[in-house]
């Protein structure tokens, strides 16, 4: 079908009519982008992408990221256009309580929204994501007979976005891997938040991206019969590479007063709007849309709607021939899980085993891993250290698509980024692995993954000063507390290789949010007091009594981790009155009702001590002001990991003398 330049031009011009009025009206957000990418908008909503407005979660749509999430009206004013669920009410209660439609895109919130986005570049990474999450799908489930999913992954980002390290880390991996299913749209305006681009930037972008391995062409953005053209030579190249379009845009256009400069960003347009909704043909009345535009994408509707049968019907063929990869389908990236199932499928560790959680976690991936196809591993470059490859996994490639294990360099902020695409685009459970210490270089993805409710499993090893002779630049002290303040994340640091089974069970099991593996380079001991089925529930639980006082109670140790051996064995030293309470998972204690809370932590009991190698504050809430915390509240040393223990106070007879100084 030809492009109707004339009706998608109006469509343009009134889409900046809403973003015009949305943000007057609730006096803030950025209208640079909704008004600089309009026309881009139109081509790509009003013609050219493969969607389905009335399932916005079709399999085979084309998946449409906006990565600079601040200007969000882009993103609604098209959606509401495309007759996507999102009515103008919703429109006009852009950024308020409750609506559809908060100042930043939010996954689950609104309808054809697929990504969380607002930290620049994070799109970036999760279009990648998304782009190697159809590689794997498609290969899994397109069948000689019946291709099922053949959609892109488009992307829409500018120059902010484009200046991200994790930008550059995301694509530097897409060219790499050939991710020849992404087209990322650059919004090349010349201008960022405080100043014109040429104050911050002077790189060759077109140079850059061709040396990652991407295709680029460079168009007007402005001239929707140009554009259509560059995308869809993108869509159907067959270079095998990822594709570039950098769009020449003019920030703001529609508000002479503030276009093409700085101002153009956020809302200092937005005083003008009386006279720029005049300037663009609409009449007095705000969130105008005309009776020719809505008929328009009514009849747009019937096209998207008529080729949607058609794959349905392929759909329907395909499952009936492959009912087995139709249950996998239907199962997705949270398949239902029977714990007792899963946990008995994972054999139990020698009594006299003493090794690391690491190597624990290793030898409890490859039954997982059998039971849950959809579980994909990866590791920014630390396979060899983190041992979370999946061994009959493959590796993830151009040649085998199918693979399991995904090698992410050394990326750990683009690795975090991809593996929220992974998770949002639902087809299979993300995992991914560095140390412990390397979080913070992926904790913006962390947080919108916890944001997001998204079930990304993190495998970080090298949990605390064990670490040893890499000393105090690898020794993180206090990143387990840090990880433990993100809402909705678990985060797991089990005491010894069962819990690190109950651990792993409990990460697949949770499908409401990203669950924090913290793993042991160090060899720990077994519990073998308590039973194998204990301690993996216990994990799963969060804490559990892992010794019984033989008489009245009198103190409660509380430990995680490597540090529970110390606890165990500084029970045997104070006597029949001591109680040892686990805690891998404060998040997972904390959601057990009260009553279990209390049997394990009895309120009665005040006398209380807690050990472990890190910083002491949030122990603090289960000692209580009466308690002391046996902690390191300072940066490590380097020594051998036995050594940097002992030295910083990580022993059993510094839980013993921490309770007998409180004198009860």
């Amino acid at each position: 079908m030809a492009l109707n330049l004339e009706i998608l031009q109006q469509a343009a011009n009134q889409a900046r009519g809403l973003a015009i009025d949305a943000v007057h009206a609730c006096s803030s957000g950025h209208l640079g982008l909704p008004l600089g990418c309009a026309e881009i908008g139109a081509v790509l909503y009003g013609h050219a992408m493969q969607h389905q407005p009335s399932e916005p979660r079709w399999i085979n749509r084309d998946r449409f990221v906006l990565s600079g999430g601040h200007g969000s009206m882009f993103l609604y004013g098209w959606l509401h256009l495309a007759g996507y669920d999102l009515p103008i009410e919703q429109v006009k209660a852009f950024r308020q309580l409750g609506s559809k439609t908060p100042g930043h895109p939010e996954f689950h919130e609104t309808p054809g929204v697929e990504c969380t986005t607002g930290p620049l570049g994070q799109g970036i990474g999760n279009a990648v994501g998304l782009a190697v999450s159809a590689k794997m799908a498609m290969a899994r489930y397109n069948t000689s007979a019946h291709t099922i999913l053949d959609y892109h992954v488009v992307a829409l980002a500018g120059d902010g976005c484009i200046q991200e390290g994790v930008a550059a880390e995301a694509s530097a991996f897409a060219g790499h891997f050939r991710l020849d299913n992404l087209i990322l749209i650059y919004d090349s305006n010349d201008v960022t938040l405080d100043a014109m681009a040429i104050k911050t930037q002077s790189e060759d972008t077109a140079a850059r991206y061709r040396a990652y391995g991407f295709d680029v062409q460079t168009v007007d953005g402005h001239d929707m019969a140009g554009f259509l053209f560059a995308y869809e030579k993108a869509r159907n190249a067959t270079s095998g590479k990822p594709q570039l379009i950098i769009a020449k845009t003019e920030i703001g256009r529609g508000i002479p007063e503030v276009a093409g400069t700085a101002k153009g960003h956020g809302e200092g347009g937005a005083k003008f709007s009386d006279g720029a909704r005049k300037g663009l043909g609409l009449p007095a009345d705000h969130f105008h849309v005309s009776e020719s535009v809505r008929a328009y994408f009514a009849e747009h509707r019937k096209n998207l709607s008529a080729n949607y049968e058609k794959w349905k019907a392929r759909y329907v063929a395909w499952r009936a021939d492959h009912p087995e990869l139709a249950r996998s389908l239907d199962d997705g990236a949270c398949p239902t899980i029977d714990v007792a199932a899963l946990s008995a499928a994972i054999p139990a560790f020698p009594a006299d085993a003493k090794i690391a959680t690491r190597k624990a976690g290793a030898d409890v991936l490859q039954p997982i891993a059998a039971k849950v196809p959809q579980l994909i591993s990866g590791s920014a470059d630390l396979h060899g250290s983190t041992l979370n490859y999946i061994a009959d996994g493959k590796d993830f490639e151009p040649t085998c698509w199918t693979g399991r294990n995904v090698r992410y360099g050394i990326r750990e902020h683009a690795m975090g980024a991809i593996l929220n695409g992974i998770a949002y685009d639902g087809f299979f459970r993300a995992s991914g692995a560095t140390f412990l210490v390397f979080s913070d270089y992926c904790r913006p993805s962390i947080r919108l993954a916890a944001l997001s409710h998204l079930p990304v499993i993190y495998i970080f090893t090298h949990d605390s000063i064990g670490v040893g002779e890499d000393g105090p630049t690898h020794q993180p002290v206090e990143t387990v507390s840090g990880l433990r303040c993100i809402p909705n994340l678990d985060v797991i640091r089990p005491g010894d290789p069962e819990e690190t089974a109950g651990a792993f069970v409990a990460a697949i099991e949770r499908s409401s949010g990203p669950t924090l593996l913290a793993l042991t380079r160090q060899a720990i001991p077994m519990l073998n007091q308590v039973p194998v089925e204990t301690r993996r529930q216990g994990a799963l639980l969060g804490g559990y009594v892992a010794v019984k006082e033989e008489g009245a109670l009198e103190t409660i140790l509380l430990a995680s981790g490597s540090e529970l051996q110390h606890a165990v064995a500084a029970a045997k030293t104070l006597g029949k009155g001591v109680r040892v309470v686990s805690m891998p998972c404060f998040e997972r204690f904390d959601r057990q009702s009260a009553e279990y809370r209390e049997s394990v932590l009895p309120s009665s009991c005040r006398r209380r001590v807690a050990i472990e190698a890190g910083v002491s504050g949030l122990w603090y809430k289960y000692v209580g002001l009466d308690g002391r915390v046996v902690a390191i509240d300072r940066f490590g040393l380097s020594a051998p990991g036995n050594v940097a223990m002992k030295e910083l106070g990580m022993t059993a007879d510094d839980v013993v003398a921490a309770a007998r100084a409180l004198g009860f």
